[in-house]
């Protein structure tokens, strides 16, 4: 079997709701991270095979395959195809993955893979307005229970015992990460400007910096009077998109591109649709029992930060190195664009592994539903 290798990875910056990204149509959003791999690599857009985009609101500006709107939003070629995949919040993550596997398959040899999520412009569960998602055999299974993801990061909470307090420590945590890794240059690499009423938009706009445990504190429960969750403790409502050029190393080497990291593995998992976020524990066990690895050979680990329980319960279940996970930050400090974060988090391991020359990096998404990826990738150079 081929070898999938990715050759670069780019961004827009995240922008908060309602923010800088706001007045930006999901697909030339889109388009401006599909032409700056264009830009960037020489790449002649009319010899990719395919563009697999993550989107999870396939509603409104990102309905009709979101992903062939990019297309044609960047000026490529009519023949360039495209598809929008669904993975809930690993989506993008999903559309690497797809990617990959095609690639090692022979099916493809040149794919852009990616993601995005215009929540300003589509907002969260406007796809679930009219019908019941569910229906009445999966109600019926779960004693008519209504999946709420909220709750069941309330529910990790207690299961794992962690106290408002621990959790608004792990928050304020990411703040203090991502302020130090944005002050130091780390995303500026990867991250492509976006310009909206003639400003440059450069910089992850969600950033509190000086955010605080006593500051948390302040912030009322978002899902139980008496809970531990809030907005403080929980990823943003963003704006965003990524996307990454995969193809094999022979490919690349025809074209005169180096590339950055080999796909080592990957793996999806389920897990109970009422807690519906633990996922990433056995997608974790799952994707390291298959590339032969154990977390210790794994450099950095990044487990999207979707409610501060989630990563926490994740080290506390695999017993991995505090130390390695989110040393950036998260979603908790910069947003969680659903469809587009998957990706957003690959250019972000991408950034530490190569900053610091390590060979494995690790990423994991929970989703809705209780499904999850996790992804193993080594560094080239």
């Amino acid at each position: 079997m081929r070898d999938a290798v990715i050759v670069d990875a780019v961004r827009t910056p995240i922008g908060k709701r309602g923010g800088s990204l706001a007045p930006v149509h999901a697909a030339d959003l889109s388009a401006r991270v599909l032409n700056a791999l264009v830009e960037r690599t020489g790449v002649d857009p009319g010899t990719v095979d395919d563009v697999v985009w993550g989107c999870v609101t396939q509603i409104g500006d990102q309905s009709s395959n979101v992903g062939r709107s990019a297309v044609l939003a960047a000026g490529w070629p009519e023949h360039v195809p495209a598809v929008t995949v669904n993975r809930a919040c690993g989506s993008s993550q999903q559309a690497v993955d797809q990617a990959a596997h095609a690639v090692m398959a022979g099916q493809y040899d040149l794919v852009v893979a990616g993601g995005v999520e215009t929540m300003s412009r589509v907002p969260l569960g406007s796809h679930r307005t009219t019908g019941q998602p569910y229906g009445p055999g999966v109600l019926a299974r779960y004693d008519g229970f209504e999946f709420h993801q909220g709750i069941g990061a309330e529910l990790i909470a207690e299961r794992w015992g962690l106290t408002r307090a621990r959790l608004d420590e792990f928050a304020a945590g990411s703040h203090a990460k991502a302020a130090a890794a944005i002050d130091a240059g780390v995303f500026d690499d990867h991250i492509v400007p976006v310009e909206t009423d003639g400003i440059k938009f450069t910089v992850d706009e969600g950033l509190r910096r000086g955010t605080s445990v006593e500051t948390l504190a302040r912030l009322k429960p978002s899902f139980k009077e008496d809970g531990v969750i809030h907005a403080g403790n929980s990823s943003q409502i963003s704006d965003g998109a990524a996307a990454l050029l995969v193809t094999t190393p022979e490919r690349a080497r025809e074209l005169g591109l180096a590339p950055i990291a080999r796909y080592h593995t990957g793996a999806v998992s389920g897990a109970d649709p009422i807690t519906m976020l633990l996922g990433p524990i056995p997608a974790t066990e799952k994707v390291l029992r298959r590339s032969g690895l154990s977390l210790a050979d794994i450099g950095v680990y990044e487990v999207n930060e979707a409610f501060a329980p989630v990563p926490l319960a994740w080290l506390a279940e695999t017993g991995a190195d505090p130390g390695r996970l989110n040393p950036l930050g998260g979603a908790i400090a910069v947003g969680h664009p659903l469809g587009g974060s998957g990706a957003i988090l690959m250019t972000r391991l991408l950034a530490r592994m190569r900053r610091e020359n390590l060979r494995y990096g690790l990423q994991t998404m929970c989703e809705g539903g209780g499904t999850a990826n996790a992804t193993i990738i080594e560094l080239l150079r």
